[in-house]
């Protein structure tokens, strides 16, 4: 893999300006979704060699962690949230590695991908943001369970999207998935994908609780198949989240939809996800399997709240040679 990767574009290119198609979706293809298999052993083989093979160092590393910053949906999805935390984690997201190291590195004007939080506090987050070109996105339809009424998950999709939300965060109702009710998942996510309108909508696919690969790769088809503009792994609330082979197999679906019908489907990892390094791995294996397109905000983010934290402390060492304490690189 060609590790380099040119520095002076991150900064220009750091908002999530759409520049693909949007996905309108496709009828269910139940042949198609009943051919996807996965080979567990052969998938997790392949990520475990990630690690050992790839190695970015120095300046090829801060570029690429620079893209990683630019590829975080900032997010807090704390029951105690506030207008105030909100509005301090917008200005964090306006400016999210200090501006001596922004200038130092070449890459003034550095944004995340969006702010992500619950209904209430889209508001705040919008008025925060503007003029800032970074969107804020929603998390929505009963997050996190999905168990909500159906018709009151629809309600709220329409409700974040007339509060100014420019993205939705859907979740999809586990059941289909484990009782192989492809159906009732491809109509539950089309409808959704309708409420949202103009808004771009990340499926969110809980994979730590669908049981399978399998199921985790019929689940990515399904959902793309019905409209979804990225598919996300989690919600960062189930036991287990985001993970290298889980990325694998939901990666590889988008690359196969794209054959198929000529739609770039973004994708979204979130949960669990807070070190530097991790960073780098995902967006290793982003480049590997579907290449350098898929290393920008329109379609990869990062759903994180304290990766940011240590992808600063990073780039502050690749500046100064020191390393800082984890305290002055708050969220908020």
């Amino acid at each position: 893999m060609d590790t380099t990767t040119d520095t002076t574009s991150v900064g220009a290119a750091h908002l999530p300006s759409v520049h693909e198609p949007r996905n309108d979706g496709m009828p269910l293809d139940m042949a198609w979704v009943r051919s996807v298999q996965a080979n567990t052993s052969a998938i997790e083989r392949r990520c475990a060699t990630l690690p050992g093979r790839r190695s970015i160092k120095k300046e090829h590393q801060a570029a690429w962690l620079a893209r990683a910053v630019s590829c975080i949906d900032l997010t807090t999805l704390a029951g105690d949230d506030t207008e105030g935390r909100v509005r301090r984690l917008c200005a964090k997201a306006r400016q999210p590695v200090s501006p001596g190291i922004l200038s130092a590195l070449g890459l003034e004007g550095l944004t995340v991908g969006a702010v992500c939080v619950y209904h209430d506090m889209i508001a705040p987050a919008v008025e925060a943001l503007e003029g800032s070109g970074i969107p804020v996105a929603a998390v929505s339809t009963g997050f996190p369970a999905g168990l909500s009424p159906f018709h009151l998950r629809i309600a709220e999709i329409g409700e974040s999207v007339a509060a100014g939300a420019r993205e939705i965060d859907i979740v999809i109702s586990r059941r289909h998935v484990l009782q192989g009710d492809w159906q009732a998942l491809y109509d539950e996510v089309a409808e959704m994908r309708a409420a949202c309108g103009e808004a771009h909508m990340k499926a969110i696919l809980a994979t730590g609780e669908l049981g399978t690969l399998r199921n985790v790769a019929r689940a990515s088809l399904v959902a793309m198949m019905a409209g979804a503009d990225f598919i996300k792994t989690s919600t960062g609330k189930e036991s287990v989240n985001a993970t290298l082979p889980v990325t694998l197999v939901m990666i590889r679906a988008i690359r196969e939809y794209e054959a198929r019908t000529g739609i770039k489907v973004g994708y979204k990892p979130a949960g669990g996800i807070s070190k530097a390094k991790d960073a780098l791995m995902y967006l290793a294996l982003m480049k590997e399997e579907l290449g350098d397109r898929w290393l920008s905000p329109d379609l990869f983010r990062f759903g994180a709240s304290s990766l940011l934290g240590d992808i600063e402390r990073q780039l502050e060492h690749h500046v100064t040679g020191a390393y800082s304490a984890s305290w002055r690189h708050a969220m908020g």
